[in-house]
Parts: structure tokens; C-alpha cells; sequence
């Protein structure tokens, strides 16, 4: 098993912290070395220390920055991006804008700049971090729902283009996982509707999905290894979700 991670490299984005910083320590115990891309220099350093790896500084809504990150890389996992929670009439359009470019242009973007040396060796990997968004909505939440669609449809385009090379392309679609940003999503609620924020996790955020918990950020990162793995090699493709149910019903 050793072997199959031995020389494998890998980038990450959004690794500084959350999921990214969870996938970049699966990759790096599993074997592989890894690029640790994040818009915080001391957030990705730090992690880049943990690992092993390399540390870039990127805003990945700035395309000239996407151009100075490695293209040979074995291993592409797009995790990067953000919320923002407000009714269509009053989303700023600026937000809107710059949420599709730090979610589905900067996926695109790196797509584009890794196949090359994924095509020239015949093999590559691509996970892309999307959500349960991905595949159901939800309202107040415009920019991140049509994002993390569009991020569904750009990875089955290349995982068809990508199949005769070698290289696999899937989605991990998580409900909510335990993070800064979800945490800080239950704070803004229990304070905007004056309820405890235990009541918002149960009540709000986890109404919709049988398994009534956060998901912890290892639990993603361990289905973006294994779809990087030696048994995944003819998965590609597909949406996984780790939602708790939430699309069952």
C-alpha cells in the first residue's frame, strides 16, 4: 500500500485550515507530499510545518495568482471557498461574483493547468469539495447553491474528458462540518433569531439530515484519500455524500 503514495504530490486548496488542513494531513500520513495553498501566508505555513510540505500564499479569486502554483501535481483537491448568507434582493452582487470565482473559476483554473502533466504520465486524481448544496438548496444561500453546482458539472466534464488519460475527477459532498465557518453560521443565527445555539444546530442546520451531529473534518478528508486511492481507480464521476441521510429523505 506504501508504494501506491510513494513520489505522489499533491495540492490542496484552502488548506489552512477546516477540511483543507484535514486533507492535507490524510495525504501527507498516507505517503503523499503536499502543496499547501491558502489565502492566510501563516495559516498555510503552519499546516505546510505539520506536513511536510510546501506553503503558498494564493487568493484564489486573483487568476494571476493561480498561475504562480505548481501545475506538476498528481493529486488536485479543490476545497477553497466561503459563505455568505443574505435574500436574493439584498445579496451584494460583488459577493456573488467573487464567490463564483474563488468556487468554480479557480477549480477551473487549476483543472486546466494540472491535466497536462496528469495526461503526459496517465494517471491523475481530482477531488473536488463541494456539498450537500451541491446537490439540494437551500434558500438565502444563492452564490454558494449555484457554485457548488456548477463545481458538480465542471467535475463530470472531466471526468469524461479525463478518463482516456488515465486521470479520475469525483465530488465529496459533505452537510455540515464541524469548522469555523459552520460554527460561525450557528453563532450569526442564535444571535439574529435570539435562540441557544444548540437549539439552532438541532432546530436549523441539522432538521433536514437523519444523523443529528457535525460532521468532523477527518471524516471528509478520509473519503477524499480513499478516492485517491489504490481501490478508488474506477470511481469517477460521481457526487459522494456524507450528509447524514439528508438527501435520502
Amino acid at each position: 500500500m506504501s508504494g501506491y503514495w510513494d513520489g505522489r504530490v499533491a495540492l490542496v486548496t484552502g488548506a489552512g485550515s477546516g477540511i483543507g488542513r484535514a486533507c492535507a494531513h490524510a495525504l501527507a500520513e498516507a505517503g503523499a507530499k503536499v502543496h499547501v495553498v491558502d489565502i492566510d501566508s501563516a495559516a498555510a505555513a503552519r499546516v505546510a510545518d505539520e506536513t511536510g510540505g510546501w506553503a503558498h500564499t494564493a487568493d484564489l479569486a486573483d487568476p494571476a495568482g493561480i498561475g504562480t502554483l505548481p501545475a506538476d501535481v498528481d493529486i488536485l483537491v479543490n476545497n477553497a471557498g466561503f459563505q455568505h448568507v443574505a435574500p436574493l434582493t439584498e445579496f451584494p452582487p460583488e459577493v456573488f461574483t467573487r464567490m463564483h470565482a474563488v468556487m468554480v473559476t479557480a477549480p477551473f483554473l487549476l483543472i486546466r493547468r494540472v491535466l497536462p502533466h496528469m495526461y503526459a504520465q496517465h494517471w491523475g486524481r481530482i477531488v473536488n469539495l463541494s456539498s450537500v448544496h451541491g446537490l439540494r438548496a437551500s434558500a438565502f444561500k444563492s452564490a454558494y447553491v449555484s457554485a457548488k453546482h456548477a463545481l458538480e458539472g465542471l467535475s463530470k466534464v472531466v471526468a469524461l474528458e479525463g478518463a482516456p488519460h488515465g486521470v479520475t475527477s469525483n465530488c465529496v459532498s459533505p452537510g455540515y462540518v464541524d469548522t469555523q465557518l459552520v460554527r460561525d453560521q450557528i453563532a450569526d443565527q442564535a444571535a439574529a433569531h435570539g435562540r441557544p445555539e444548540d437549539e439552532v444546530l438541532g432546530e436549523v442546520l441539522l432538521r433536514r439530515a437523519a444523523i443529528k451531529r457535525l460532521i468532523d473534518p477527518a471524516e471528509v478528508a478520509d473519503a477524499v484519500r480513499w478516492l485517491c486511492g489504490p481501490s478508488s481507480g474506477h470511481i469517477t464521476g460521481i457526487s459522494l455524500p456524507l450528509d447524514g441521510g439528508w438527501t435520502a429523505a
